[in-house]
């Protein structure tokens, strides 16, 4: 057989198992503020329990405290996730603010040192339907950001592999128009503890625009932009994220991000996959969808169980039919199960 038809043969072979080896990757999973279906969100314990349970990143939503500390929480309004609201001496701190366009009433982050914050326990943020999770209130504090490090540089050497981290900056625009900005201390820590390079496992995520886009001028660490299926970047108020998945949007946001991460419903219909995840493909940027979530009222009514005495469904079969859209990655509260479904035989 001459050279060039040893080559031809090859390169033949190559194009008839590249669509068997891209079914056959699993994709990434994204502990969602730890493995929080099983304890509370954004505590050191719901982190390294994700860990324990395999997966490959976990993710902490950053805001920051008054003076300048990322601390972990969903959001910088914490009434919901500690028990700020039965501290007395914290009373006075109860106000109304504007967080992107919408009234919100609570105690924020932004009012409270970190010291004043580490007085505070962490409590579960859904009790009526993760009722078993509320048997951990008040037995952990607010983890820092850079406390999460730590954990994920011990579990490491524990456990003899990397793990991945996955922050989103919460309201990115809101905290540097009160002079708290998340990049220079978010780049700051990432920098200390090894994380400089698009080869270290970071995601950095963001439903606004102008921050990535920051970050990305002094950083090659790896951004995703968040979509959801309906509204638009809190920084840009004439951009909507429809239009940001067209072909168009697509190429424009591969000019500064990595990947997309949108809501699940925006790559599996009811009708089966829509073909974003193809075409942000055919741009360039990964797929990172969120969140997969067990229990019923999270679960598209095909994979819904109503008669489930916990009120859970065919999880499962839900996450194995997100994963055939070839998606690269999942967002889910139950990393351990999550796991389990793709590497079970339905």
């Amino acid at each position: 057989m001459t050279l060039g038809r040893m080559l031809r043969t090859i390169a033949i072979l190559l194009l008839a198992l590249s669509p068997v080896t891209q079914a056959m990757a699993e994709p990434l999973i994204i502990a969602h503020r730890g493995a929080s279906g099983e304890r509370p969100e954004h505590t050191l314990a719901a982190y390294e329990r994700a860990i324990d349970e395999g997966a490959d990143y976990i993710e902490p939503d950053l805001v920051l405290t008054r003076d300048g500390v990322l601390v972990a929480r969903h959001e910088n309004e914490i009434s919901g996730t500690t028990d700020v609201a039965d501290r007395p001496e914290f009373a006075d701190r109860k106000t109304v603010k504007t967080i992107d366009g919408a009234s919100v009433t609570g105690w924020f982050t932004e009012d409270f040192t970190l010291a004043e914050l580490r007085t505070l326990r962490a409590r579960e943020r859904l009790p009526q339907l993760r009722a078993a999770n509320s048997r951990f209130d008040d037995l952990y504090l607010v983890p820092t950001f850079e406390e999460i490090l730590k954990l994920v540089r011990a579990k490491e050497a524990e456990a003899g592999r990397r793990i991945g981290l996955y922050p989103e900056t919460k309201h990115p625009s809101y905290f540097a128009g009160i002079g708290l900005p998340h990049q220079a201390p978010l780049l700051d820590l990432l920098s200390r503890y090894g994380y400089q390079t698009e080869a270290d496992p970071v995601f950095i995520q963001s439903f606004e625009v102008g921050n990535l886009k920051a970050i990305r001028a002094v950083s090659r660490l790896r951004l995703i932009q968040l979509v959801d299926s309906e509204g638009g970047p809190a920084d840009l108020p004439g951009t909507s994220y429809a239009d940001m998945l067209t072909l168009e949007g697509l190429k424009q946001v591969a000019d500064y991000a990595d990947g997309i991460g949108p809501a699940a419903g925006l790559v599996l219909a009811p009708e089966g996959a829509t073909g974003l995840v193809a075409r942000a493909h055919d741009a360039g940027l990964q797929v990172h969808v969120w969140t997969l979530r067990m229990e019923n009222s999270f679960l598209p009514s095909a994979f819904q169980r109503p008669s489930d005495p916990q009120g859970r469904g065919d999880f499962a079969g839900y996450v194995r039919a997100v994963a055939k859209t070839g998606v690269d990655a999942f967002f889910s509260d139950f990393p351990g199960q999550a796991r389990a479904a793709l590497t079970s035989v339905p």
